[in-house]
């Protein structure tokens, strides 16, 4: 069964020329290529009382009936229960979404599904209580606020001692997780701002609890005291307090979207991907590989450092 189509403009014009010429609405309708009921019903709806048809009154009162039609909800109260089921289960919007869309029981958009969460919430409903992310609304795309990796009682970067501003001093350090293939595996970077010294940690994954406990182990090993580290805004480093209190670093943060305030994290990463390629699996790197990587870079000398190695420099450069 052929599906209808409304009729364009353009059609809705030539309708009138043709009917100008005396032709009739069977005439018409072949004319078009489309049926006769088609051409009556057009007619029947949009010709004036004068008898006239008028093909841009006929176009305004089209869109009028579709914007009418529009406001009917296609969603029936079986179907939000079965989205608010879902919505108690902690999915989110988007999941919900995606997930009827695959399983064929349900065509309906995330931005559906929040405008009903919201106007629920504003009769005072509780659906919104129900969402994993910030109890407001969807976040507005661009110049705006963003919520995510915000933590309370973050340090800004602009709160950084001299020293680790401008590079005079060893053992200010930033920190990055660099990740692999799709799986979760991933390594952590911790590079020394003055000099270069960079050391890095496998991870499983790029938990808080694994980017902590790694964290915590690649301060207390490494050669020279670090004093604070600058990091993005991950949720990975969410447990930065745990490990200020247990090694005495303290932890800045940069501004979101701002990979240029770690301008050494990000070029020595850039290092690594010689090593370890991007889109290619971590799962096989082992810590020892790590540590080989990291004396190959430390051990490589730097036009910066006048052509001294990053080792070198670290454990000989003074505090002043």
């Amino acid at each position: 069964m052929r599906r209808y189509r409304q009729l364009t403009s353009g059609e809705r014009y030539a309708l009138s020329a043709l009917r100008k010429q005396g032709y009739s609405q069977a005439e018409i309708a072949r004319a078009l290529g489309r049926h006769r009921s088609t051409i009556s019903r057009e007619v029947r709806r949009n010709v004036k009382p004068d008898g006239f048809y008028r093909p841009k009154d006929a176009v305004d009162y089209a869109r009028w009936r579709r914007s009418r039609t529009r406001r009917v909800s296609p969603f029936t109260a079986g179907h939000w229960q079965l989205v608010i089921a879902y919505l108690k289960r902690q999915w989110s919007p988007e999941q919900i979404s995606g997930w009827l869309r695959r399983k064929r029981k349900l065509q309906i958009s995330h931005e559906t599904i929040y405008r009903y969460i919201w106007r629920d919430k504003k009769a005072g409903g509780t659906l919104y209580q129900h969402l994993r992310g910030a109890q407001k609304k969807r976040r507005k795309r661009y110049r705006s606020y963003d919520s995510r990796g915000r933590l309370a009682g973050k340090r800004p970067i602009s709160e950084r001692p001299p020293g680790a501003e401008n590079r005079s001093r060893v053992g200010h350090l930033e920190g990055d997780t660099v990740l692999g293939g799709r799986d979760t595996h991933c390594i952590l970077t911790m590079v020394d701002r003055k000099t270069g010294f960079v050391m890095i940690g496998k991870l499983k994954s790029r938990t808080v609890r694994d980017t902590s406990r790694r964290a915590r182990s690649m301060i207390r090993s490494s050669p020279r005291q670090v004093r604070t580290i600058t990091v993005d805004n991950g949720t990975e480093f969410h447990g930065y307090k745990g490990i200020e209190e247990r090694t005495g670093a303290e932890f800045y943060f940069a501004t979101p979207h701002h990979s240029w305030e770690r301008g050494t994290s990000e070029n020595t990463n850039g290092l690594i991907r010689q090593y370890l390629p991007k889109k290619k699996s971590m799962a096989s790197v082992t810590q020892r590989r790590c540590d080989r990587i990291a004396h190959r870079l430390n051990t490589r000398p730097r036009k910066r450092l006048g052509f001294r190695t990053p080792l070198e420099c670290f454990m000989r450069s003074s505090d002043g």
